[in-house]
């Protein structure tokens, strides 16, 4: 059985001092076998910066994805070209740097990650799902799991995501809201699937910012500067247990761990 933990948007200097100081303890005391994480809010909320992403790799986390605020720091655009374990939605259109793809091999498994990007209410991208059976069509048949990250605002679209790739992938995430859901489950077709993993980082403020910012843009509609918020620190995401022979998840655990 192969073990994976996703997490869910890390927030600012919360969401990375939570990974930092408990990753390593989590997957010794839950042997999991590899951790993606969802990073585009990194720095500050946004986007991640070069030296950030070493310190996430040495807390122990493996595979980073992202969204839409990937590129808001300008220096991740030369190091992401050069880190294949850094993706960016991979229906981005074409020459955008990096990559949407990692495959790897962990502890004798064959190991894929593919990060795409919703449109509803999001930016300009390409179809993400004729994008997710190109990406799939490229690993061919040799891949014994296959991890999806789909970046998106409904959850609709993330739930569509999610029914059309079950049985041809093992877990299908859902990132981008910030708002745990409580609907994990093992779709018919053996896909580990939830609409969104939440968030890693502070939940004392609306979605990881400072109340008081995001109140004063509702109320007035000025363009404010947001910052992570703090107090309460969480960090969530999705458990899974995958049979490497056959793909298909065997068990699903819904990870809210206060820090």
């Amino acid at each position: 059985m192969f073990r994976v933990l996703l997490t869910g948007d890390c927030m600012g200097r919360p969401g990375r001092r939570v990974l930092e100081e408990r990753l390593h303890d989590l997957r010794r005391e839950r042997e999991i076998d590899l951790v993606v994480s969802n990073i585009e809010n990194a720095a500050a909320g946004f986007s991640i910066t070069p030296r950030i992403a070493q310190d996430l790799f040495a807390a122990g986390v493996d595979v980073m994805t992202s969204g839409n605020h990937i590129f808001d720091k300008k220096e991740v655009l030369d190091y992401i070209v050069g880190e294949p374990r850094l993706l960016r939605p991979a229906n981005y259109a074409p020459g955008v740097p990096g990559r949407g793809r990692w495959s790897g091999r962990v502890k004798g498994v064959t190991v894929a990650v593919i990060n795409l990007q919703g449109r509803v209410f999001m930016p300009p991208s390409d179809d993400p799902f004729r994008c997710a059976d190109a990406q799939l069509a490229a690993l061919g048949s040799g891949t014994q799991v296959i991890l999806v990250d789909m970046h998106a605002e409904t959850t609709s679209e993330k739930m569509a995501m999610g029914r059309f790739l079950d049985g041809r992938v093992s877990v299908v995430v859902g990132t981008h809201t910030h708002v745990q859901t409580a609907d994990e489950q093992i779709l018919p077709g053996g896909t580990a699937y939830l609409t969104d993993l939440g968030m890693t980082g502070p939940h004392d403020g609306v979605i990881g910012m400072m109340s008081e910012q995001v109140l004063e843009r509702f109320k007035t509609g000025l363009s404010t500067k947001f910052e992570p918020a703090e107090g309460l620190i969480r960090l969530h995401g999705l458990l899974v247990d995958v049979d490497e022979t056959t793909g298909q998840a065997e068990r699903v655990e819904r990870i809210r761990i206060d820090y």
